[in-house]
């Protein structure tokens, strides 16, 4: 096309220069990115600005991530979007990244989803100082209110009976264990942190599970996980996972309101709970992805690790042998500060039942599906009822 008779074509001209401007622009990105994170494993190709989200199924993520270390090894590179992080899967590298340099391991991700309601505060997605004096606060305040010692192992005795007489009224038919379970986990939780446990028919601790629940099932989900790998163009799209920051206001909604009643009748001299220590005493790089599970399955540390088998903590006399593999509560500067407090509550539910009741299932063990019904954030188990029989 010629808008002057022997002139030039304008357009194409215009053309030309456009593409050329476009393949310098991103031929700088490329040589800026290279010397930002050139020096990161090998991974998987990925594609500008989606990274690898469209190699990996985003209900299974860390299934997926699983299977990427068996191409990649043990440490690879792997792109949530336009985030590079680094993966880490197996025992060896997990354990020399988590407790062998745990110290400079011991950060926490940048997570923009997350920082839109935690602001970067909290034991869980806190960082830096301010983060290591709350983790000690909160591990010597629970440890003075008994986590570890006789007192906590009373309570949890008491609420394993709750737990029994709501089993009992099941008359051996089946049914789901799971929201009485969860009742009764986190009636532990609630008598350490609000000085009380609740009945399982409290309408404000009902309303407490359910937006726990509904939030971990959100972010498991492929929203949740589009959320955390888009945040900045998700937080402005409709869809289920809107309701995870709502969620979020309404916990905080609730635990405000257990502050201010703490707050108006607080005794420093004789702090009744953890919230009562809290209000006497208390007047933010590069991310890396710690796949925690393939220790659990790592077949050098496990002999069989797709099954079920005793023998992986038990020796030839019976007795409990210990695997550092075993990585349930994480490892290092970020292991669960509450692990002994699940110990303790997994062993005295679990004890309590079997003396009870007969445990029977409704399809043959070869038959039962114990891999997760999504993996995300968290691994959300499969809808499943048992009989609970009477001894």
């Amino acid at each position: 096309m010629e808008l002057f008779p022997g002139g030039r074509p304008v357009l194409g001209g215009a053309f030309g220069v456009l593409l050329a401007l476009v393949g310098s622009c991103l031929l700088f990105l490329h040589l800026t990115w290279r010397r930002k994170f050139g020096n990161l494993p090998p991974g998987p190709p990925a594609l500008p600005f989606v990274g690898n989200v469209l190699q990996v199924d985003m209900r299974e993520l860390i299934k997926s991530l699983r299977e990427l270390s068996k191409t990649y090894g043990p440490m690879y590179t792997f792109h949530l979007g336009s985030r590079p992080c680094v993966v880490l899967s197996g025992y060896q590298v997990l354990k020399e990244a988590l407790i062998d340099r745990a110290e400079e391991f011991s950060g926490r991700g940048d997570f923009p989803a997350v920082q839109m309601w935690s602001k970067g505060n909290g034991i869980v997605y806190g960082t830096g100082e301010r983060w290591r004096q709350l983790r000690r606060f909160a591990i010597s305040t629970l440890k003075n209110f008994g986590m570890g010692k006789r007192s906590i192992e009373q309570r949890m005795k008491e609420e394993a009976q709750f737990l029994v007489a709501e089993f009992r009224k099941t008359q051996g038919k089946p049914f789901d264990p799971t929201f009485f379970l969860s009742c009764a986990g986190s009636n532990i939780i609630c008598s350490l942190v609000f000085g009380e446990r609740f009945e399982y028919t409290d309408k404000k601790f009902l309303m407490l599970l359910d937006l726990i629940n509904s939030n971990w099932k959100l972010m498991s989900s492929t929203w949740g996980q589009l959320l955390f790998t888009f945040p900045k163009i998700m937080r402005h799209v409709p869809g289920p996972h809107q309701q995870i920051y709502k969620n979020y206001l309404k916990l905080a909604e609730f635990v405000g309101e257990r502050l201010e009643m703490n707050r108006q009748t607080l005794d420093p001299s004789a702090p009744r709970d953890f919230i009562d220590c809290f209000l006497t005493k208390i007047q933010q790089d590069l991310n890396i992805i710690p796949l925690l599970c393939t220790s659990q399955f790592d077949p050098t540390q496990f002999k069989n690790p797709d099954s079920f088998d005793p023998t992986h903590f038990l020796d030839e006399s019976g007795r409990f042998k210990r695997n550092d593999a075993f990585m349930a509560f994480s490892a290092g500067k970020r292991v669960c500060l509450g692990e002994g407090l699940a110990v303790m509550e997994l062993f005295l539910f679990l004890t309590t039942i079997l003396q009870n009741f007969r445990l029977k299932p409704l399809a043959e063990p070869q038959d039962i599906d114990i891999t997760p019904e999504s993996t995300g954030l968290g691994s959300i188990p499969r809808p499943y009822q048992f009989c609970l029989l009477p001894r």
